[in-house]
């Protein structure tokens, strides 16, 4: 039976699971979930993930929610040789990766989230200054992360970089990153080459992008 993930192309952590799915070439069937009709709150959804968020992985009798937790245990259950890259048994490297996606949920992410949830709401019409200063000060701290290693955890592409990159790619459509920023700058570039990202990430990136300036004035 084919892995199935519960999505919206439009969300970031949806396609931070994509990307993940299409770099390790995973057999799976991408099942829509319209947020907007309220297909997450019905009763089968909620049962699958009583947080009624997208993505949900289904594999087997098994379902678990949060792009974190389910692009580390595909790269554990699913990744094979690249297991070891994406993400390593060695604890210190873990811990790394668990940090970086640890602070995308909290300064990437977590400072995303609100400015869509404001325009969406129609409480405002553009970010905010402090929703600005947020997003620069999550930028910042990217950017001296990667002053000391190539990727985000380690000189390798792991599991954090799969999650930065939807979130970074979105946040920066409301907050562009500033060139100062030239580590952070040169990291989102290279992501932006691979195959993967243009796959699984772009074709939503789209969708976000015209959400966005439909209702920014």
């Amino acid at each position: 039976m084919p892995l199935k993930i519960y999505k919206m192309d439009a969300s970031p952590p949806a396609r931070a699971v994509l990307m993940m799915a299409e770099l390790l070439e995973l057999r799976h069937e991408a099942v829509d979930v319209n947020l907007m009709a309220g297909e997450h709150l019905t009763p089968d959804y909620l049962k699958k993930n009583p947080q009624h968020t997208v993505p949900v992985l289904e594999d087997g009798d098994f379902y678990l929610a949060d792009s974190h937790a389910i692009n580390t245990y595909l790269a554990s259950k699913y990744g094979g040789p690249l297991s070891a890259q994406l993400y390593p048994a060695d604890y210190q490297v873990r811990a790394t990766i668990n940090s970086r996606l640890f602070f995308d949920i909290s300064a990437i992410q977590g400072a995303t989230s609100p400015i869509v949830g404001a325009l969406l709401s129609g409480a405002i019409t553009s970010p905010t200054k402090e929703h600005i200063d947020k997003l620069n000060s999550g930028y910042e701290i990217l950017d001296k992360y990667l002053q000391k290693t190539k990727f985000a955890a380690a000189d390798h592409l792991t599991v954090a970089d799969i999650s930065l990159a939807a979130s970074v790619s979105s946040a920066s459509i409301m907050v562009p990153i500033d060139e100062k920023y030239s580590k952070l700058t040169a990291w989102f570039n290279t992501i932006q080459q691979e195959d993967w990202y243009k796959k699984a990430n772009v074709p939503g990136l789209e969708a976000y992008k015209a959400f966005v300036f439909s209702r920014v004035k």
